[in-house]
């Protein structure tokens, strides 16, 4: 059937106060839909993507020929059905495939902003999917899902606006990040900022582009992203050629596939959104954030919760989203937990798999008419 594909750009002329205290007079999101939105318009989800993701959450793109990140998880008869719900996705501000964000021209300066762009949140972030949900007349989301950053921001929506939200789906996230997190997110943004042609972050207004340092820090991520199983099945110490070289040349496949995966990200990300978003996940603390409130927010949600771990994931290991399944048991909410069986490693969560799948499905139908 058809998944009703359509992306836009909305204006938003509605001035936002940032949480570092500067303060943007408008903006644009770049969003995607699926699906239509029912008459009682009670049917609506947001996607919440990760690091490294944007509104192309599913279908074919007209703009690339290309499939959507989550295009296993969100279309007809999938888990997520859009012949039952309209699904909304955007590329979050701050972003660099249409959202307003670094590497946009500044009307003031009329130069790109670089790293003159303001640092987001995820509380932010959440304050502006409130805007897109008001620009496109959605009274409340049915679902809010993501999995990573996206799943944090699920979270956050549930503290943020917990009367807007009847369920939150969290997977592979946790309620803040570890200090060996944050440590590999420094290494990652000082092999940017240590490049010659960073230029402080204003590279694009004198033609460069950082491409070895967030090459450098696209292969250090990439590493986090997988598991040690999922390195030995797919590559193993297999080598390019059937003698090693003796220089510092690719040897091992494992090089290659890691050389590749950062030349192929610096096609089409930026550095300064790298840097945003690596910060954005650093400072994600909620339930340090709304302190004394927290437990206000909580009793004011009645949404129902579903965390979802996956046994290979280090990066968010299933002990991190216990923490959140075991605050919210404290605070009497309804929540479901899944650990779900693979190898795939932090990226387990973008990765077909029947468990998987089946506790999306079932949770989702359940909820439905909840």
């Amino acid at each position: 059937m058809n998944l009703n594909l359509k992306t836009d750009l909305a204006q938003i002329n509605t001035s936002i106060k940032l949480s570092c205290g500067e303060v943007l007079e408008s903006f644009e999101l770049k969003y995607e839909t699926y699906g239509k939105l029912n008459s009682s318009k009670d049917n609506a989800i947001l996607i919440c993507h990760a690091l490294s993701g944007n509104h192309h959450a599913a279908g074919v793109s007209e703009e690339d020929n290309k499939p959507g990140w989550w295009d296993n998880m969100i279309g007809p008869g999938k888990p997520i059905n859009t012949d039952l719900f309209y699904v909304v996705c955007l590329n979050n501000l701050g972003g660099c495939h249409g959202s307003t964000g670094p590497s946009s021209i500044n009307k003031k300066t009329r130069k790109h902003y670089g790293s003159s762009f303001p640092i987001i949140t995820v509380a932010d972030w959440v304050n502006t999917q409130k805007l897109l949900m008001d620009y496109l007349s959605i009274p409340f989301w049915k679902f809010v899902v993501g999995g990573s950053l996206g799943g944090m921001q699920s979270f956050q929506w549930s503290l943020q606006f917990p009367n807007l939200i009847k369920n939150s789906i969290i997977i592979a996230a946790a309620p803040k990040l570890t200090a060996q997190n944050i440590a590999f997110n420094e290494v990652a943004r000082q092999a940017i900022m240590k490049d010659p042609d960073w230029c402080d972050g204003d590279y694009l207004n004198q033609n460069k582009f950082p491409d070895k340092g967030l090459s450098l820090a696209r292969m250090l991520g990439h590493i986090t992203y997988l598991s040690d199983d999922s390195m030995k099945k797919k590559f193993g110490r297999d080598l390019r050629e059937t003698e090693l070289k003796f220089n510092y040349e690719v040897d091992f496949e494992i090089e290659s596939y890691l050389r590749y995966q950062g030349e192929k990200f610096v096609s089409n990300f930026d550095a300064n959104t790298y840097l945003l978003m690596t910060k954005s996940l650093d400072y994600f603390d909620p339930i340090k954030d709304f302190g004394d409130k927290l437990k206000t927010r909580l009793a004011k949600n009645k949404s129902n919760f579903l965390v979802i771990s996956f046994t290979s994931d280090w990066r968010f290991p299933p002990k991190r989203s216990k923490e959140i399944v075991e605050l919210l048991l404290d605070h009497k909410k309804d929540v479901s937990y899944a650990e779900i069986n693979s190898s795939g490693g932090h990226d387990a969560f973008l990765m077909e798999n029947e468990d998987y799948f089946d506790v999306m499905k079932n949770f989702i139908v359940r909820s439905r008419c909840a």
